[in-house]
Formats: C-alpha cells, structure tokens, sequence
C-alpha cells in the first residue's frame, strides 16, 4: 500500500523499493490503483499496467501530467538507500521521482485551478511497440486529451522543450563474393562500407534553432556487420545508422535526407519516431513557464513521449527532479530536495499560488 499523505521524498522511496522492470509493473500499478481510488475527487480507470485519474471540476482548461512506472533492468539497487541527501535505487531518478510527485498532487491538490488528468503508463523503456502511453493514445486517444501536458521525466529541474525524432537506418554495402585467395575475382563490401563511414565522418551536424531554443543533432553509426568466412570475400556490410534530428524537420524530412547522403547504396528504415516542436508560444505553456519559475528553457536533446502528445495536438513540456546523467546507471539516485522543490513548485501552478 502506499501512503500518499507521506513527504513525497518517503514516497519516492516506497516507489522505488516496488521493482517495476518493463513488463514487471503490475505490483506497481495495483498499488498506484488503490492508492488512487482512495481520493473521492479523482475518476480512476486501468487499461493493463496503466492507470489514469481525472478530476472532472468543469474548469475552462484541462491538463495532463504523465510520467511512466517501469523502469530498466536492476542491478543490485533495489531496495532504495538515502545517503547525503539523496535517495539511490533503480528508478529514483527515471523516474519514479517525478511519479512521486504525481502522486502528492493527485491527493494533496482536490481542487486545482485547472482539471487534471494523471496519467501512469507502462512500458517506455523498451520499444515503441509496448509503450503504454502509445497504447492510450491508439485505443482512447480521448483519455489523454488536453490544453497542455507536462511529461515528468528527469530534467534536473529545469523546463525542457520539444525532443528530437529518432531514427535508425540501416546502410547496405554490396560487393561481389569470391574465395579470398582470389580477391581479385570479387568485390569486398565491407570495403565498400568505409564510403559509409566517410560520409559520417565529415558529417556537421545541425544546431537549428526552433522556437527560440537550440538543438543539436546527431548522425552516428552504433551497427556494423559483415563477412561470410575467414577465407570468403564478403559481398554485404550493414553499417546501421542513428539519426538524431531537430523538430524543424519531420520524419519524412528526415528519411529523404538520410537517402540522399547515403545515395548509391540501399538504405532501409528500421525504426523511427517523430520529434515534437517546444510549443513554448502556446499560452499554456507560457503559463506554466512563469509559475514554475525553473530557470532558462532549454531543448530536449533526447526523444520523450512529448511527441506522442505533440501527435495528438497537446502542446507538452518536459520538467521533473530527477537528473538524465545518472539515468540507468548503477548509482542510480536523485537529490531529495530537489524532489520536494519540483513537488512544490508544481502545487503552486495547479492551486494558482505560483
């Protein structure tokens, strides 16, 4: 059972010690269910691992705060320790953090100066095909329905705008086979691949600006396979590519490019996700900007479920406590603080306090 009438640094705690591995959230989402349902001002529904609370108080605006409840892979790190002002574990800073302070709002804020829906969803760190909020967004695209969203990943405090697209292609260099004691009778793809990689190494990346905030792309290769045989000259090398681009341009946008640097050989898309513009022109978001007060704006450099909500026309900001560094590391953890501060700066916003 988790108390929400607990300090949300507690809570963030209780959060963690609930070991929640993408496709493990069921004991995590039970209790974020019941927990829910305890607050008589709040509709709860569950889709799978997912759960969704709304106040329904016929406010003039509606907005969606989301944070997902899975996390990576432990590694020795559960049960949570607090040393020096900071609480450790897997999850304490991706983003179980942010998840606690959901979860104060939900119960402490009955009565927010706009409607809120809370959304907890399962399966963000795996692929795109699992993940929950897609899942919503596909099946009841209405229950994620709002005038602003704040996703609460870990930013470190700070108001992150818009996220980059991704996108992943594989490069295909081909060759001729041939018995490498008779080179001369092929033609060596993997050879071949090193035009591949010269196009990546005098590559520039962009740094466009949009809506005021600077991007910095990103175009790498993370793959290469080939060969046949310790004594075949090889006639295929795969150099897989990863695209990280500026929401200036759109999927589309991105694939043409990728195909016109890599011109002569086969590109194939294998994965891809859209980026999302800041928005921060939307009234809303200006709003929110003011009242939480956390410092210079800055871009996503990153992909984040901003896009899902971006996709379904909900201008969406990223701003949690937890810090992207120490994401996914063994020593996992997140300033207690830093916690209570997002917690509070949040609850002034929602109570029209800020």
């Amino acid at each position: 059972m988790l108390d929400l009438t607990a300090d949300v640094r507690t809570l963030t705690a209780e959060l963690v010690d609930i070991e929640s591995v993408s496709g493990g959230e069921r004991p995590l989402a039970d209790a974020i269910e019941q927990a829910l349902r305890r607050l008589p001002h709040l509709a709860v529904e569950r889709d799978g691992d997912a759960v969704v609370a709304r106040t329904d108080l016929g406010r003039r605006s509606r907005v969606v705060l989301a944070g997902h409840i899975d996390t990576v892979p432990i590694v020795g790190n559960v049960p949570s320790r607090t040393a020096d002002g900071r609480l450790y574990g897997c999850g304490s800073t991706d983003m179980k953090s942010g998840v606690a302070v959901q979860l104060k709002l939900a119960a402490s804020v009955p009565e927010p100066v706009h409607d809120v829906t809370y959304v907890f969803y399962d399966c963000e760190e795996v692929d795109a095909e699992r993940n929950g909020l897609r899942r919503l967004a596909r099946t009841g695209p209405e229950r994620l329905w709002g005038d602003f969203a704040v996703l609460l990943e870990p930013t470190g405090g700070v108001i992150e705008g818009g996220c980059q697209g991704t996108m992943r292609v594989e490069v295909i260099a081909r060759g001729e086979r041939a018995h490498s004691a008779r080179s001369w009778m092929g033609s060596n793809a993997i050879h071949g691949a090193g035009r591949i990689l010269d196009v990546l190494r005098e590559y520039t990346p962009r740094r466009p600006v949009v809506d005021g905030l600077e991007y910095r792309e990103g175009l790498n290769a993370v793959f290469v396979s080939g060969g046949v045989a310790g004594n075949v000259i090889p006639d295929e090398c795969t150099v897989t590519v990863n695209y990280r681009f500026a929401p200036d341009i759109t999927s589309v946008d991105a694939e043409q490019h990728l195909r016109e640097l890599f011109e002569g050989f086969d590109v194939r898309v294998t994965d891809s996700a859209p980026p999302a513009r800041p928005g921060l022109d939307d009234p809303a978001a200006a709003e929110f900007v003011a009242a939480v007060g956390a410092g210079e704006v800055r871009a996503k450099l990153g992909w984040t479920d901003v896009a899902r909500m971006s996709e379904l026309g909900v201008p969406a900001v990223n701003y949690g406590p937890g810090e992207p560094t120490l994401a996914h590391t063994r020593e996992e953890s997140v300033s207690l603080e830093a916690v209570a501060e997002a917690e509070a700066r949040m609850a002034a916003w929602l109570t029209g306090n800020a």
